[in-house]
């Protein structure tokens, strides 16, 4: 990142992306193509693969033929949508911020709302990649749409999946996953062009018009981020359920976009940008940090002992898988996401000077966006994938999803001045403390 152009007048700063920078994303995006060639070339000799029991890797590689695609083809389909999901979720995470902080007349945060504007640049690009991938890969990742599994004269019929046709039908199946992403497209567009058209006419207007606009977003949202998480995640699972899934999807996106909103504006600070941000607004973001992980961790908790204490086998298999199955390949990803998810963002920034060093955040931030990618992973692996799965595909998609999404992220970070200069709170921003 180069140099700082500003206004005094205005407090405008705008960011010029320098070559460096540029290359540098490209850089991690040649990196997860270079992983993922070398992913697929093992995958295809049956290499690096994990397999339920010993001397299955012929067996595995005939079933995976036998239910759809080849082994690798449907590790790169799985891994595509696993890091699509992560970060359309993420990008939409910024938009929702940015509603939140309006409805509840927050001044603290006006100097990072261009960063969680910029977040949700991915939100239409990531749309069409789902729908793509949906309509191309959905045998690979989703057992429902299999032919005549609802059918009661097909000899695949199953009467469980079968009841669940209401909602888990192709038609009505895509028209909320377009509903979903329209939503969170549009609303993320209008609250966008609000913005930049307070910084050329000033007034409140304009800050009147988002607070109508983001609480019409925020009921929106409420609805369609729990429905998304049943449809593109929880029915990947289609035998099992949880009524705090929602909950639980939204958790992890929710803390994995205040660590990237963090992370970057650390970066920006860094860099010469963000002049007028404080210890204290880094004080908060690492209380919300803190706190989310927290709040995480507690519907994680509430979702495992229920099912555990149940003890009903339609429900405790979804853990049985995770902790015991397919030779316990995931049981050491169980645990570890416990720890980074929880215990270390917890331990770190216990204390009040932790929350306001930006060495300690950005290993925090760095740590909870890895740490939740890899629970998603956990998510989706065991239930697509089986004993199949592995690290090097995967961590190649996610490499390229990362390259793309910083690109585009920074490029509409340079599309307007970082500090909103009309906001009518933004005086109360430059002189936050805590």
């Amino acid at each position: 990142m180069a140099t700082l152009t500003h206004y005094e007048s205005a407090t405008a700063e705008y960011l010029e992306v320098s070559p460096r920078t540029n290359r540098k994303f490209l850089l991690i995006l040649v990196a997860g193509v270079l992983l993922l060639a070398i992913g697929l070339i093992l995958s295809a000799m049956g290499i690096g693969a994990h397999h339920e029991a010993a001397g299955a890797a012929a067996h595995g590689a005939g079933h995976a033929q036998a239910e759809g695609s080849p082994i690798w083809l449907k590790r790169l389909i799985v891994s595509i949508w696993h890091s699509n999901v992560f970060f359309v979720g993420v990008s939409a995470i910024g938009t929702f911020f940015v509603a939140l902080q309006y409805v509840s007349y927050a001044g603290w945060s006006v100097l990072i709302k261009r960063i969680n504007e910029a977040m949700s640049a991915w939100i239409l690009p990531g749309a069409i990649i789902m729908v793509v991938v949906f309509f191309l890969g959905r045998h690979d990742l989703f057992h429902w749409t299999h032919e005549g599994i609802m059918d009661p004269k097909s000899e695949h019929y199953d009467a469980i999946i079968a009841g669940k046709s209401g909602f888990l039908n192709m038609p009505f199946y895509v028209i909320r996953m377009l509903v979903y992403l329209g939503i969170w497209w549009f609303f993320s567009q209008q609250l966008r062009k609000l913005s930049l058209a307070e910084d050329l006419n000033g007034g409140t207007e304009y800050f009147h018009k988002s607070i109508n606009v983001s609480a019409l977003f925020l009921v929106l949202y409420a609805v369609s981020s729990s429905m998304s998480a049943w449809d593109w995640v929880m029915s990947v699972d289609v035998h099992w359920f949880s009524t705090m899934f929602g909950w639980y999807v939204f958790a992890s996106w929710w803390v994995t976009g205040i660590a990237a909103t963090t992370l970057t504006a650390i970066y920006l600070k860094q860099a010469g940008y963000l002049r007028f941000l404080n210890a204290s607004h880094l004080h908060d973001l690492g209380k919300f940090i803190f706190g989310f992980s927290i709040f995480w961790t507690y519907v994680w908790f509430s979702q495992f002992m229920l099912i555990w204490y149940a003890n009903l086998p339609e429900e405790a298999v979804y853990y049985n898988q995770r902790l015991g199955g397919f030779n316990g390949q995931y049981t050491w990803i169980f645990f570890f996401n416990l720890l980074i998810n929880f215990a270390f963002p917890f331990l770190v920034l216990m204390t009040r000077d932790a929350k306001r060093q930006m060495i300690m955040l950005k290993i925090v931030c760095i740590a909870v966006i890895i740490g939740h990618w890899s629970d998603f992973y956990l998510m989706f692996m065991p239930a697509t994938m089986k004993g199949d799965s592995g690290f090097i595909i995967e961590i190649g998609v996610a490499l390229i999803f990362l390259g793309a999404f910083l690109m585009l992220f920074t490029k509409r970070l340079s599309q307007a001045s970082l500090v909103p200069v009309h906001h009518p709170f933004l005086d109360e921003s430059v002189h936050h403390t805590t």
